[in-house]
């Protein structure tokens, strides 16, 4: 398939398409619309004939300077080397480059963004800009430096650079990095591409970085939301919980739609477990201290990390469907600074603005970071009662197989997700409310939205390993009492999420081994989303 681009109708699913390869290894190719590029065309047609001469009115950045410079013409015979100048000048990135697929979808977004026909590029810099994606070309863009107002000016910069060849750039072509020149010749394109009036400015001015990093880490972080309440489902397996808690009665008494849906999928995931119940507490290991035969005291009700699973989980759904409106709605939207419009007159009129400002992307990647911190902070919570026996109902001490002490168990497992934890408890200080004025006061007030969408993917990444070990662990305890349990068979749901992960990792049944590698193995389970399609063909679409 391909994914083709209006600047009004493209969608997360068509840049997870484009900025990450198949299972087969294989990229989707990008088109511009031919309806877009007619329009497209056409403006710039009507800018080069109308406005490009040295008597025209000054217009923000097709006739003038930047910045504080705003009032300063730029004559038509210089016009090629300021535009060369403007990306010199912002090319002030810094730290490691961003990953190959934040560069894939910030090329896709930014080309998406010029679509809309408010920009005024010219259509070639357009489409040169889909070709070099769909050929692999992808520029070498520094990681830091950009504040998230007039766009992300500095790593914008440097991905115009590439494009247009400049010697100082560089690019990853087939796996390795080089001078931007010499990847493009090696891909078949001529290296030098001269911009015209505002082109360089439509580049650069816009917060489409920050955005590309956002729509992967909330792509990223619905998938493992609902992977979380798989992860959940199993360790109320394993440690034999309660499930009137997520009685659709109570739920209705409270009615978040977010934590009903999860507490839906719970019951679609184990309704039908014999493992969650009182028989099944009495056979896997009871509770010690009680004469034999005597059955163990009602359980009553569990635990917070497991019985207010819903409560957890249910805002994480909610936040992620707020932050994927405005996310949706940036996916389509002009972001740089003028924008160009019909004036109802058979022309156009440029108009400045301020669409440049990323703080939506900002908020929203800041709200994703809190929610899918707490995420995975009642993970951990769960993973800690599963070590522990007098937490988990008996499980063995660190879910250990083999001679004691000669081995140790996931304890260590779970430690090294507890200081998961703790590294999103402080990437999720917001960074929105954060602002330092920049170039001369010009940008009073910035967003910090690049930053704010770079931790909160981070912090998705983390997540996605605590739940992988919820998983694994889980998986374990389920292994270890299957010999004493089997007349007490776990859910639809967990039985597939269970055999899904046994296809990959066995169990750890004669003591410690290599533990990263597993928990490896686990993380591309969820990545994959492996773990979450046999569910899903089990017992249909979780919420």
């Amino acid at each position: 398939m391909t994914v083709k681009i209006d600047g009004r109708r493209l969608k997360a699913d068509g840049v997870m398409r484009v900025a990450r390869p198949s299972p087969a290894g294989r990229y989707e190719k990008a088109a511009l619309d031919a309806g877009a590029r007619d329009r497209i065309a056409a403006t710039r047609r009507y800018i080069d004939e109308r406005w490009m001469h040295d008597d025209a009115p000054l217009m923000y950045a097709f006739n003038t300077g930047v910045g504080l410079f705003k009032d300063q013409r730029v004559l038509m015979s210089d016009m090629i080397a300021y535009q060369s100048k403007t990306i010199f000048a912002h090319a002030t990135g810094v730290g490691e480059p961003l990953p190959e697929d934040a560069v894939r979808a910030t090329m896709l977004l930014r080309a998406n963004a010029f679509a809309s026909n408010f920009s005024g590029p010219r259509v070639e810099l357009v489409e040169r800009l889909i070709a070099f994606l769909n050929a692999g070309l992808h520029p070498v863009i520094p990681a830091k430096g950009s504040v998230g107002a007039s766009g992300d000016l500095a790593p914008l910069a440097h991905l115009a650079g590439a494009v247009c060849g400049f010697p100082e750039a560089e690019m990853v072509y087939r796996g390795k990095r080089m001078p931007a020149r010499d990847a493009i010749a090696k891909a078949g394109f001529a290296p030098d591409f001269d911009l015209g009036a505002k082109d360089a400015s439509a580049l650069i001015n816009g917060s489409t970085v920050s955005l590309a990093i956002g729509v992967l880490a909330l792509e990223d972080a619905r998938r493992l939301r609902r992977t979380a309440d798989i992860a959940l489902a199993l360790s109320l397996e394993a440690m034999r919980g309660e499930l009137a808690a997520f009685d659709p009665r109570v739920h209705a008494a409270r009615p978040h739609p977010g934590q009903a849906a999860v507490a839906r999928n719970v019951l679609k995931l184990i309704g039908d477990s014999k493992r969650c119940s009182a028989d099944a507490r009495m056979t896997v290991y009871p509770e010690e201290n009680r004469a034999p035969g005597t059955p163990p005291p009602p359980r009553v009700q569990d635990v917070y990390s497991l019985r207010c699973a819903p409560q957890v989980h249910g805002p994480v759904l909610e936040a992620l469907d707020y932050a994927s409106r405005i996310i949706g709605t940036e996916i389509n939207s002009a972001t740089d600074n003028p924008l160009i419009f019909d004036d109802g007159q058979e022309g156009y009129v440029s108009i400045s603005g301020g669409h440049f400002h990323g703080q939506y992307v900002a908020q929203a990647m800041d709200l994703v970071a809190i929610a899918v911190a707490d995420l995975g902070s009642i993970c951990e919570r769960r993973l800690a009662r599963l070590v522990d026996p007098t937490m988990s109902y008996g499980l063995p001490r660190n879910l250990l197989a083999g001679k004691k002490g000669l081995n140790t168990g996931f304890a260590t497992v779970q430690c090294s997700m507890s200081a998961l934890v703790m590294e999103n408890r402080t990437l999720c200080m917001p960074g929105s409310v954060d602002s330092i004025p920049g170039k001369s006061n010009a940008e009073d007030h910035v967003s910090n939205s690049t930053w704010c969408a770079r931790k909160a993917r981070t912090v998705v990444e983390n997540v996605e390993q605590i739940v992988a070990g919820e998983l694994l662990m889980a998986a374990q305890a389920l292994s270890l009492v299957e010999p004493i349990a089997k007349g007490h068979p776990i859910g639809t749901g967990s039985r597939a999420a269970l055999e899904a992960i046994r296809t990959v990792i066995p169990p750890a049944l004669d003591g410690d081994r290599w533990y990263a590698t597993e928990m490896r193995q686990a993380l591309d389970l969820v990545r994959s989303g492996a773990v979450l399609d046999a569910v899903e063909q089990a017992v249909g679409r979780l919420d």
